[in-house]
Formats: structure tokens, sequence, C-alpha cells
């Protein structure tokens, strides 16, 4: 039965449309249990009404015409019970409902079962047979375990299928994802694609079909060339049976076969890496469901030659990019390399189908101010090109070729924001004070030089996290340790003679260098941050010389250190540091040891938080990865995101206990994740006693607003009061009820659907 269960998810992965995909449900499903029908009911858009919408065994001519409610009958009941209804006598049960003409009549045995996609219950899927008597227990997991298989692909086909053709005038489509960073954008697709991936190949019309074709045909035969060069290196080292093999991969090419029907797509109008791709992926689906194993292994061939082709043909046709006045940049994982490829006046949002709000390059984006949604997984972003589309980083949702009204809509909103970040242009000189005279150091996160002038508009007094990585990320080899020097002197330059606080190198998670790949099974929990750099301590020695030469002559230079868990890391860590600085002086320049921090990310550091500070300056917070330590919720997943809740009482709780590490041994406690751009969540640190927030350019102004419009005695009560909150919903509601009372209400812009 698993092959059987794999071979029809595969084919409903493969479906070009919800009608195809449940047509082979139907079918499938009918064959697999041996029964006389098997159906299926759809909720509608409304969300009231299950809709017959596939069928075999039943009356076809009625699927879409027929519906039941939340409730009615017994599809109705599958679905208001969200779990399964097996009957062997269907007519007698209480919530029987006769259809007319649908043809149940001769059927006596019922199995429902619902399919639930992230909580929702989509439809309801239905066998029968004439024969009184109950499905067994093998038949009804068989039937569930398909449902919860199906579940994601159902879901996908469903919002593809509702996606229009970027000319048909008033159809849109809402897809919802995660928010990655707040503001609202409206404008035209651009999709970008990694290079020879036939799964992320865009759909197109060719502009000139004969050129395409003659593109392909020349990169076919490039590929020929390379595989007969190979042969023949090989020639002597295999045995004529094995040699023959590669006759066999150069027909898989040949004009009878993947290749007419590649030359026949583009002659129907499609260009050439589309074509490619899309015929590639038809036979590569095609051998994977193939039973034996053998044939199955085919498809790693396919794929193969698809990409060595498309490889060939994307750097035949390789032009320089061109960008809409307001781009809305769309792929499947969004890259710090990306960002850095398109002109920053050009860039109105971003939406990727992989990542969540918290993924570093959401983080990136918050910084650049950039709308962004993360995780749309049910996006079909091959087929958007110069689609227009909005994209509202506050709910998370992408609507696609939406109608005049609801740009309008959106258009006020956006209108909304410039007004209130010009009001709040005028706080920049002014101190973060409280209205009892407290003061709060409000520093920027950086990584980019475009953040320093933005920094500095919105009125930083320091650099609270300088993320050294993103130098590293978008070059194609390990910087050199005087080109880390000029990059370390610009910021530190810029915003002397307030103080920079630079991380060393913190890779792997979620930041992996191309050149300096990390393959792991978790990441996470693997080779990362100060792990990597100790086991590289060549890394550590260049990056820290590299600073301590840019510091020369300005000293507001702060190092701090990823990642540690533990207090033997740490000393190693030091020691690094220490020989850095006596190198540095070595070659005659003078050297003074700047300010060394440590990151608390880790549970493990929230016990030792005092340990920590008695052997270094100061301490700061990363509650990014310190909640999703915490709660066991990786950021980039969009299917937990909804669990990962900055304002969890135990990250709270966390944060508390490391104020209090901190200042046991009267050392600087700070704080330089996302929370401390929040509003809502400025005001408890205030009340925790935090003694630096460091932010995104884009939430200082906010942060400063709703910090002083509270007193320090107000915030201590208000972490006293929350203390008394069983859960992060709970505790927001009641900030949000603060900044309501005190007139900024807007600093928690409704979502606009």
């Amino acid at each position: 039965m698993l092959e059987v269960l794999r071979g029809i998810v595969q084919e409903v992965n493969a479906a070009e449309s919800l009608d195809d995909a449940l047509a082979i449900i139907v079918s499938r499903v009918r064959a697999a249990l041996g029964t006389e029908v098997c159906s299926v009911y759809m909720r509608d858009r409304g969300g009231e009404r299950y809709v017959f919408r596939a069928t075999e065994g039943l009356n076809p001519a009625l699927v879409g015409r027929v519906s039941l409610g939340l409730g009615e009958g017994l599809v109705g009941l599958v679905a208001e019970r969200e779990e399964p209804v097996n009957l062997d006598s269907a007519e007698t049960h209480p919530n029987f409902r006769f259809l007319p003409d649908i043809g149940e009549e001769p059927f006596h045995s019922f199995l429902g079962v619902p399919i639930i996609h992230q909580r929702t219950v989509l439809g309801v899927l239905v066998v029968q047979q004439k024969a009184r008597r109950r499905f067994d227990e093998s038949e009804e997991a068989f039937l569930v375990t398909m449902s919860a298989q199906l579940a994601g692909a159902i879901a996908h086909a469903q919002v593809t299928g509702d996606v229009p053709h970027a000319a048909a005038p008033g159809l849109s489509t809402k897809i919802t994802g995660v928010p990655g960073a707040p503001g609202i954008a409206i404008g035209a697709v651009c999709v970008v694609s990694p290079v020879a991936d036939l799964y992320t190949v865009p759909r197109r019309a060719a502009e000139n079909r004969r050129t395409e074709l003659r593109a392909f045909k020349r990169a076919l035969d490039q590929v020929r060339q390379d595989v007969r060069a190979v042969a023949d290196n090989l020639r002597d080292e295999l045995s004529a049976e094995d040699h023959a093999l590669f006759d066999v991969y150069l027909g898989i090419l040949d004009d009878s076969t993947i290749g007419g029907e590649v030359a026949a797509r583009i002659k129907a109008g499609e260009w050439a890496q589309g074509a490619l791709s899309q015929v590639m992926i038809e036979h590569i689906r095609h051998f994977e469901r193939m039973e034996h194993s053998y044939l199955r292994e085919r498809a790693v061939d396919v794929k193969d030659l698809g990409t060595r082709v498309l490889a060939y043909l994307q750097a035949e046709g390789r032009e320089e990019a061109e960008y809409p006045e307001q781009t809305v940049l769309v792929c499947e994982e969004l890259t710090a390399s990306m960002l850095g490829e398109i002109p920053r006046k050009r860039l109105a949002g971003l939406v990727s189908v992989r990542g969540s709000g918290n993924s570093h390059v959401a983080i990136l984006a918050r910084a650049m101010g950039v709308p962004t949604v993360m995780g749309a997984v049910d996006l079909p972003y091959t087929r958007l090109r110069d689609m227009r589309a909005i994209v509202d980083g506050y709910s998370g949702v992408v609507h696609l070729n939406p109608s005049e009204e609801l740009v309008e809509r959106y258009r006020d909103l956006a209108e909304q924001d410039v007004a209130l970040n010009r009001d709040l242009e005028a706080l920049r000189d002014e101190p973060c004070e409280t209205l009892d005279g407290h003061r709060l150091a409000l520093w920027v996160n950086t990584g980019l030089m475009a953040d320093v002038s933005r920094s500095l508009e919105r009125g930083a007094e320091g650099v609270g996290l300088y993320r050294t990585e993103v130098p590293f990320l978008l070059g194609e080899r390990f910087p050199s340790e005087e080109e880390q020097r000029r990059i370390y002197r610009d910021q530190l330059e810029a915003f002397a003679p307030k103080p920079v606080t630079m991380r060393t190198l913190d890779v792997g998670g979620d930041k992996a260098l191309p050149y300096f790949p990390i393959e792991e099974e978790n990441p996470f929990l693997g080779w990362r941050g100060i792990r990597v750099t100790l086991d590289h301590p060549e890394i550590l020695l260049a990056q820290v010389r590299a600073m301590l030469k840019a510091n020369a002559g300005l000293g507001n230079l702060r190092i701090m250190l990823p990642m540690v868990t533990n207090v033997a890391e740490l000393d190693e860590a030091l020691g690094l540091i220490r020989r850095s600085q006596q190198e540095v002086e070595q070659e005659g320049l003078e050297s003074p040891m700047p300010p060394v921090g440590v990151m608390v990310e880790v549970p493990a550091a929230v016990y030792q938080a005092a340990a920590f500070a008695r052997r270094v300056d100061f301490l700061s917070v990363g509650s990014n990865d310190l909640t999703q330590y915490l709660l066991a919720v990786d950021r980039n997943n969009p299917r937990v995101s909804d669990l990962y809740h900055a304002l969890h009482p135990a990250v709270l709780a966390a944060l508390e206990a490391v104020v209090r590490g901190g200042h046991s041994e009267g050392k600087q406690v700070s704080i330089c994740g996302e929370l401390a751009g929040d509003p809502l969540a400025a005001l408890l640190l205030l009340g925790m006693g935090f003694d630096v927030l460091s932010m995104n350019a884009t939430s200082l102004p906010r942060v400063k607003k709703a910090l002083r419009s509270v007193t320090r005695a107000e915030a201590e009560a208000l972490v006293s009061e929350v203390r008394g909150l069983d859960n992060s919903v709970q505790i927001r509601h009641r900030l949000e009820s603060l900044l309501n009372d005190r007139g900024l209400g807007q600093f928690v812009p409704p979502p606009l659907e």
C-alpha cells in the first residue's frame, strides 16, 4: 500500500490544475481500495459550503452543481467533526441527506475523511459501496493517510488554479505567507531563479521562436559533445556493456524523444528554457512514479541532462536584467546576493516562497525598509512574470492582479505610513528619554553601507550589531584581511565617535557561504557561529586583526562573539582576540584592547550570564535565536511560524534572567534581536532594565516615540503585570492596550484584507 500511496501523491503533485488533481485522486483511490465509488467535496471560497467536485461512480453531470453546508448531510458532518465517519448503512444515519439525481441510492456503506491543511478543512474524501459493511481498520487508515498526504498538494493546486493570467482584468488572488518586513509595496513582479535549476524556470512567451529553437539545438549539441568526451575518457575503464550506457544517455536527447518534445513546445510559442524545464520535469516525474527501482533511477539521468542543457541555454541567453520602476522581486528562496543585484531605488517589495519572518534575509529586508512576505509556500512563482502585485508586509499577504479598488485601499495605507514616518522625523535629534527622565540608548543593527546613512538620519546613538558576515555572503571567496579592514574602517568612521559593535563571523544555520558550504541535517544545532571560527582560527584571527587595524585612531570598536554556549569556548575565543592584538602591535600599530562582549542566544547562555559577564565587558541578547531555541521552533519554517512568539512568557523570563546576571557583575546588557525594534516589546525591555536596545533603523523612531510616552516606573509595573499572564496573546493585548491609551495605536497597523 505504501508504494500505491506514494504513486498517487506523486501524480497529484504533478497535476497542472485542481480539477486534474481531484480526477487523479478519485480514480486512483477507487482502484486502490477496490470500492465502487470515490468522490471529493471541496470547500468553496466563502468557506460555508462543500461542493461536489470530482467523482468516479456517481453522476458526473452534477459535479460543481450540488453542495452541502457545514454539519449538513454526512459530508457536512465529517467537515464539522473534523474526523472520519464510517457507516455500514448510511441512509439510516440521522445526518443522511438525499441528493436527487446524484446516484447514491444503491450504495449503503459510507466512509468519509476530512482533508485538513493548516487547521482548515479543505474538503472531504468519500468512498462508498453497495454491500452493507463498515470499511475495515486498514481501509480507513489508508484513506486517512491518503488525505493527510494529499492535503498540502490539494491546497497548492487550489491556489495555483486560482492565480489569474496577468492580463485577466478583475480577477485577483490572495496568497498567504508570513510577515517578513513591515510596509506596503505595489509593483510589477520580477521572478529571479538560481542558475540551472529546472524547477525554478519561469514561463515566458518566446520573442523569436526560430532564435529560441536555434539556441536549444546549440545547447543540445554542446551537451552531446560533453557526454561523448566523458565516454571517450572512460573507454578504457569500462566494459563494453557499461560503456553502452552512454549511448542510452545520448538517446534521451534525440529528436524523436525528449529533444523533439522540447522543440515542439518552442514552436508552439514557449521560450527555450521554459520548454526544456516543462518537458524535463514531466519526464522526471514519469520515471519517479515507476515501480521498478532501476527505471526510477533514470529520473536522475534525465534531471542531470536537463540541467546541463539549461546551463548552456542560460549562459548563452544571459543578459542584463531589467527591473521596472517598482519591482516586486519574487523567488523560491531569497538570498543576500539577490538583494545586492537590484538597484535599491527600483526595489519596492520582496516575496519568498521559502523562509520565515525571522530568517536572515528578512532581517536584512527590515534593515533596508523593504516590505517583505516570506513563506508564501503556495505561490506559483514561475507563472507571475510582469504581473501586478501588492505586498502586505504587515499581515504577510500577497495580492496578485489586484483590482483598482484594492490598489487604492492599499495606497491609502501606504500614504498613512509615509505621513507617520514624516511626523517621527522630528524626534531624530531628541534623546530617548522617558517621561520621568530615564535615558535608554537606542542603537542600530547594520550590515550594508546603505544602512549607515539611514541609521544616522534616524538618530542612532551607536551600532549594537554590525553583521560582518554580509561582505562574506556577497563575495565569491573569503575577503582578505586588507579588504575586511577597509570595509570595517568605513563603518567605524561613519559612526565615530559613536560605538560600533562588530560581531565576528556568524555563518551556519540559515547563513551559508557559497564558497564554504556547510551541509548538515540540522544546521541550527550544528556547526555555526563561534564553533566555525574556533575550528578555523585563521578566519577569526584575520578578522579580528582587520577590526583592530580599522579602529586605529578612532577607538569606537566593540567586538562581540556569537553563539557561545560555554565558558571554555569563551576563554578560547578571548585568547585568540588577545593574540590578534599582540600580532597587530608587533606590526608597529598601537592597538588598545576594545570592549569585548558575548551574544546570549541559546538557553545555556541564559543560565551562565553571570559567568560570562565576569569575563567580558558586556552582554547582548540575540532574541531571534534565543526565541527559536527556547520554543523549539525553526524560524525559517513557515509551517510552524505561528508558534514563534517573541513575547512568550518563557522568552520574557529568560530576558529578565540575562539582565539580572549581567547587572550582578556590573556589566552593560543590551538586546540586538528583532524584539528590540517592536514598540510594544520595547516597553517591557525598558521595564526589565536593559541598558541598550539595538534594532533596524526603520524601527528606531517608532520605538523612541513609544518609550518617550511612558515613565520607567510604568514600564517596571508593566513587567510585573505580564509575569502573571499565561500566554503571548494576552501579553500582546495588554501592551496594545497601553499604546492605544497613549494615542499610539498606529504603531500596530491592522491587517488590510
